[in-house]
C-alpha cells in the first residue's frame, strides 16, 4: 500500500509500505484513512525534524523512524479483533491519537494525555493517517454519529487542541479573547471560543493571505501585527482594560509578548503554538500585573464525543478551517511545502488517502471481522 513516511528533515516520501497484517489483536481495529490532516506538528518534523519521532524504539509502542505520518483522520473501520465492543465494520470513525501506557502516575490520575512514555499514532506508531490503512486500539476510536463528513470527522482531533487550549483559559460567557496565529489551530480556536461564548475574539496574523482566509471565521477583528501595534489597539478596544484571555497558536516569542501585553490585570495567556526554540520574555510584568500563564499539551483523552456533538450541534463549524484538498501522491509539494511557505495562503490542508476504496472493492480491504 501507498504511506506518507518521514525519514529526516525535508525527507517525506509517498512509497510503497507492506500492509498492516490480518492478525488483529482482540482490543485492535483495521482501518481505512478517509481524509487526514497535515498538522503544525508534522510541519516542525519536516522542517527540523526528528523531534517527536522516534530515532530509537518508542518505549512503550516500539516505533521508529522512517515513521507513517498522519495523526489527524477520519476512516472506515475495516475489521475489528474479537475484543472490540465501541465499534464494528463500516463504521465511520475518527481516530483520537494518542497511546497511553495506563499505569503510571499520570495515567492512573486520569491525564493519560501527560502519561509518560505516551506514543501518538502518525508520530510514534507502527501506523498513520497518511496511508491506505492502518492498526489503531479500540480507545482511540470515536464513531461519527451520521450529521458528521469525513472532512469535519478529520478535524476533530486538531479542534480538540484547540478547545483544551480555551478551556484551560477558562474562557466564559462574554469575555473578550485574543488568539494569536491564523494557523489550523488558531482558527479552531477563534471557532472554540466563540463556542464558549466569548463575546468578543480578536486574531492576529502577519500574513496579509491567510488574513483573508480568515475573514470566513467570524472573529471581531482580525489585526496585522506587522502594520499595527496589536497591543495599543486592543486597549483602545476594551477602553484600557485589556482582554481577558490570550491564547498563543503560533510558538512565536513576539505573539507571546503580544498575549501577555494585551491581557488585563489578572487576565490569563494560554500558550498552545509549539515553540521549537527558547523566548525572550519578562517574568517582572507577569508578577506585576498577578498574571495566569497556562501551558497546554494535546487535550484530555476523552475529549473527543463532547467535541463531535458540538459540531453535529453545528456550534462549531470546523469545515470553515479548510482551504485545500489535496491526493496522497501530491502531500510534499502540494502539502507540506505549500504549509510552510513564509507567505502561502493555506490554513488546513486535508489529504485524501483512500484510493484502495475506490480501486479495491473486494479483498482484504473490505468490511470484515477478525
Amino acid at each position: 500500500m501507498r504511506a506518507v513516511r518521514f525519514h529526516a528533515a525535508r525527507d517525506i516520501r509517498v512509497e510503497a509500505v507492506p500492509e498492516p497484517s490480518e492478525d488483529l489483536g482482540p482490543q485492535e481495529l483495521l482501518v481505512r484513512p478517509r481524509l487526514t490532516g497535515i498538522c503544525g506538528t508534522d510541519l516542525h518534523e519536516y522542517l527540523a525534524g526528528p523531534i517527536v519521532t522516534p530515532v530509537e524504539p518508542h518505549p512503550l509502542t516500539g516505533a521508529r523512524n522512517p515513521q507513517i505520518l498522519g495523526h489527524e483522520f477520519s476512516a472506515d473501520v475495516v475489521a475489528t479483533g474479537a475484543g472490540v465492543r465501541n465499534a464494528q465494520p463500516g463504521d465511520r470513525v475518527t481516530i483520537m491519537p494518542l497511546a497511553y501506557c495506563g499505569e503510571c502516575y499520570y495515567c492512573r490520575r486520569g491525564l493519560n494525555h501527560l502519561c509518560e512514555t505516551m506514543g501518538c499514532v502518525g508520530l510514534s506508531w507502527a501506523w498513520g493517517g497518511l496511508s491506505e490503512a492502518a492498526v489503531v486500539l479500540d480507545y482511540q476510536v470515536a464513531v461519527l454519529p451520521d450529521e458528521l463528513s469525513y472532512e469535519q470527522g478529520a478535524l476533530v482531533e486538531p479542534a480538540a487542541v484547540a478547545a483544551y487550549g480555551i478551556a484551560r483559559g477558562q474562557v466564559h460567557a462574554g469575555d473578550s479573547v485574543l488568539i494569536t496565529g491564523a494557523g489550523p489551530i488558531g482558527a479552531l480556536a477563534v471557532l472554540c471560543a466563540q463556542a464558549a461564548g466569548a463575546g468578543s475574539v480578536f486574531l492576529s496574523e502577519p500574513n496579509p493571505k491567510r488574513r483573508a482566509r480568515a475573514e470566513a471565521l467570524g472573529a471581531t477583528a482580525i489585526l496585522d501585527p506587522r502594520g499595527s501595534d496589536v497591543v495599543a489597539e486592543l486597549r483602545d478596544r476594551t477602553r484600557g482594560i485589556g482582554v481577558d484571555v490570550a491564547v498563543e497558536c503560533s510558538g512565536n516569542e513576539q505573539a507571546l509578548n503580544a498575549c501577555v501585553g494585551a491581557v488585563r490585570k489578572r487576565g490569563t495567556v494560554v500558550q498552545t503554538g509549539l515553540h521549537v526554540n527558547a523566548a525572550s520574555v519578562e517574568p517582572m510584568i507577569w508578577a506585576e500585573r498577578d498574571l495566569t500563564l497556562v501551558g497546554t499539551w494535546c487535550y484530555h483523552v476523552y475529549d473527543f464525543p463532547r467535541v463531535i456533538a458540538q459540531i453535529a450541534a453545528g456550534r462549531l463549524p470546523v469545515e470553515r478551517v479548510v482551504t485545500g484538498e489535496i491526493g496522497l501522491e501530491d502531500v510534499v509539494a502540494g502539502g507540506f511545502d505549500a504549509l510552510v511557505s513564509p507567505d502561502g495562503d493555506q490554513i488546513k490542508m486535508l489529504v485524501r488517502a483512500d484510493r484502495a476504496a475506490e480501486t479495491a472493492p473486494t479483498g482484504r480491504l473490505e468490511a470484515q471481522h477478525a
